[in-house]
């Protein structure tokens, strides 16, 4: 069993990041939101890798899955309020 607090941990210590949210309930399969500047110009695709290799091997061993929501500073600032935070 994996802990999400450890999951922003590597994260946020990885890339440097604004905002970072990690949920997950059976220690295997998780949901986040990341927010970091290390985003602009980059297509989604590029976003969600530069995030995973944060993780390294961890993905797709103890993290089975990572489902995640990427913004970049401003991104984030225009549409927080539809997320509800």
């Amino acid at each position: 069993m994996f802990e999400a607090s450890e999951i922003k941990r590597l994260i946020e210590q990885g890339m440097p990041c604004e905002f970072v949210a990690i949920e997950g309930d059976d220690g295997v399969h998780f949901t986040g939101i990341v927010v970091s500047p290390a985003f602009e110009g980059k297509p989604r695709v590029r976003q969600h890798q530069a995030v995973y290799a944060t993780l390294g091997r961890l993905m797709g061993n103890e993290i089975h899955a990572l489902q995640l929501q990427t913004f970049t500073p401003a991104q984030w600032e225009e549409g927080r309020g539809e997320l509800g935070m």
